[in-house]
């Protein structure tokens, strides 16, 4: 799978991504996050642009010429590295490639807080019922206390590996 991303005016991203599509017969997304949003009185979940005016591109075979690209009205630039390598590497194309496992739709933002009951749905401790200590949101994760050795053994787990007690995922929107 080869990842591309294009710069284009942010009001034309649908426009770019079907023509992308139709013109080069890949794949083509503009990311979406959804948000829940007050909406003629109540809450909602809105879908808003996550990435305003990038679209990402998904070829099975290597684009070799990207004049194609460049006609297409609404497209700025396509995105090259220092090398001027057009093909998305690295952590950008691991992020390419979850926003196409996602459908280009990222969903709510999980948010913790401390002092908060929480239960680990995964791993050894799978079940256990505890209290977040604190709150990294930036690498999303938190510190508890578990149970080891008859005593209460602070440790570090990721946003993954835990649920709400009430079992609802909390929406609200971080950073």
């Amino acid at each position: 799978m080869y990842t591309y991303c294009l710069f284009c005016e942010t009001a034309k991203c649908n426009y770019v991504a079907n023509s992308c599509e139709q013109v080069l017969g890949c794949r083509a997304i503009y990311p979406k996050q959804i948000q829940h949003t007050w909406f003629q009185g109540k809450m909602v979940d809105l879908e808003h642009d996550l990435l305003p005016g990038y679209v990402f591109l998904y070829a099975e075979k290597q684009l070799l010429s990207m004049e194609l690209l460049h006609s297409v009205k609404g497209v700025i630039r396509i995105l090259q590295d220092q090398d001027r390598c057009y093909q998305l590497s690295g952590s950008d194309e691991q992020f390419a490639l979850m926003l196409l496992r996602k459908d280009g739709v990222i969903g709510k933002t999980r948010v913790y807080r401390e002092g908060q009951l929480i239960r680990i749905c995964e791993g050894a401790y799978e079940g256990v019922e505890t209290r977040i200590l604190k709150v990294n949101h930036r690498n999303r994760r938190m510190q508890i206390e578990i149970p080891f050795a008859n005593q209460a053994v602070k440790t570090w787990v990721e946003y993954e590996l835990v649920e709400d007690t009430n079992g609802e995922e909390t929406d609200n929107q971080t950073e």
